[in-house]
């Protein structure tokens, strides 16, 4: 589908950009109110249920082969994966969302050779 008429492309951007700013909000309210979600307070599903099982059946916890706990390795981790993301989505943007390539039949396909 093209978007022909300008103010429905304005419009459209106005939205986005809206749902933008409203995401970046409710991230800054969450992050103020970590002190609520506290580690002391809460306890993960790990703790609680994995390690209480894995005792139970006599598997005690061991460190990971590759510890994501320390440093940004797994900040890292995501900012390759959203660039690699990010640059397969900019390549084939136009495809994605402007133009769909026609469906060519067979026969078509031998004519144009």
């Amino acid at each position: 589908m093209k978007v022909k008429n300008s103010k429905l492309k304005i419009q459209s951007y106005g939205i986005i950009f809206l749902l933008l700013c409203c995401s970046a909000a409710l991230l800054f309210f969450f992050s103020l109110q970590s002190s609520a979600f506290s580690a002391e307070k809460w306890q993960g599903v790990d703790e609680l249920v994995v390690e209480k099982f894995a005792k139970e059946h006599g598997r005690e916890a061991r460190e990971p082969f590759i510890n994501t706990d320390q440093g940004d390795l797994l900040l890292f981790v995501f900012l390759i994966a959203g660039a690699a993301g990010g640059f397969i989505a900019g390549y084939y943007w136009r495809i994605l969302m402007v133009e769909r390539a026609p469906k060519i039949s067979r026969e078509e396909q031998k004519i144009k050779g």
